[in-house]
């Protein structure tokens, strides 16, 4: 079955180009691995600039492979160099009834 997340980037001063560029390619690349679906990822941001993002992966196992996989492995450090993982729950957004963010350009 199917895992939808969430997650939310906050870009390291001085690196939001950097950030905004791996977010078009992360979905692709898990899929190319085989670990993400085909539906549509939603890409939002926050008022302070953290990217958040929707999107599905194919099963709770492909989320655990994805801890051993090379190509994930070595993506996730060009993300750690340009960004912190925060909670969604941490952005201003979050506490509201209806959580408005602007469109991902």
């Amino acid at each position: 079955m199917s895992r939808t997340v969430i997650v939310a980037y906050k870009p390291k001063p001085g690196k939001e180009k950097q950030l905004d560029r791996l977010m078009k390619d992360h979905v692709p690349r898990l899929r190319k691995e085989g670990l993400a679906t085909d539906r549509q990822s939603i890409l939002m941001k926050a008022k302070d600039g953290t990217v958040v993002e929707v999107f599905e992966w194919k099963s709770k196992e492909a989320i655990e492979s994805a801890h051993t996989n090379q190509a994930v492995l070595k993506m996730w450090e060009e993300f750690a160099d340009v960004c912190e993982f925060v909670p969604v729950a941490t952005l201003e957004e979050a506490s509201e009834m209806f959580s408005e963010f602007a469109s991902f350009e």
